[in-house]
């Protein structure tokens, strides 16, 4: 019903795969029968998106995306789940690594299966607003991130520092490693020696 005041869209959480997604699409066209049985307006083309959070869904992203109008990669259970950690337990907390060489292949599979398929790819979750992973995330050519309102002006001071061509270098290295603890320690000097004027201002605190 709110869709006739403005353009909206309906994400999916926690999709593992088609057959889901195409019971919940199902579950939108019966409202949708019965707000026209009732007589009450809405807009018909509301975009269907569904929230790449379960490994499942990463592997058969060519699938689903043929199904969607966008993705969005949750990246806090994407990570929990694709390393089987608990972030919230402290005595394994240190497993939580958005640079996992295995975390990057499921972003680089999941952009490139929607981006195939003409759909957006955005990213929300703690890897968005993190600036060490900011140059990472454009090179993989995400369409956008999603964060807190305080990450904001960090993350755009980056990126407008920042050029496609030169994260794509950069994922590019990173992408050949195959130890996360490498891959951590490129990506923090690489960027810290980029942008010294923020980063020495975040050590300093």
């Amino acid at each position: 019903r709110a869709s006739v005041y403005g353009r909206m869209g309906i994400m999916f959480p926690m999709i593992s795969g088609v057959g889901e997604l195409r019971d919940a699409k199902k579950i939108v066209e019966k409202v949708k029968e019965e707000l026209r049985s009732e007589g009450t307006p809405f807009n018909d083309n509301i975009e269907i998106g569904i929230m790449i959070e379960v490994p499942s869904a990463a592997m058969v992203a060519e699938s689903l995306a043929r199904e969607v109008d966008f993705f969005s990669i949750g990246t806090n259970d994407l990570i929990q789940y694709a390393l089987a950690i608990d972030r919230i337990n402290e005595r394994v907390a240190y497993l939580y690594r958005p640079l996992h060489p295995a975390i990057l292949k499921f972003i680089k599979h999941v952009v490139d299966a929607g981006h195939k398929e003409g759909i957006k790819v955005t990213m929300c979750g703690e890897m968005a607003a993190d600036p060490l992973c900011t140059m990472i995330l454009i090179g993989f050519g995400l369409d956008g991130l999603s964060m807190t309102p305080l990450a904001i002006p960090r993350i755009k001071r980056i990126i407008r520092q920042s050029t496609i061509e030169e994260s794509r270098k950069l994922l590019k290295t990173v992408m050949s490693f195959s130890v996360a603890s490498d891959i951590e320690e490129y990506v923090k000097a690489y960027v810290i020696e980029r942008f010294p004027e923020y980063f020495q201002t975040n050590n300093d605190n």
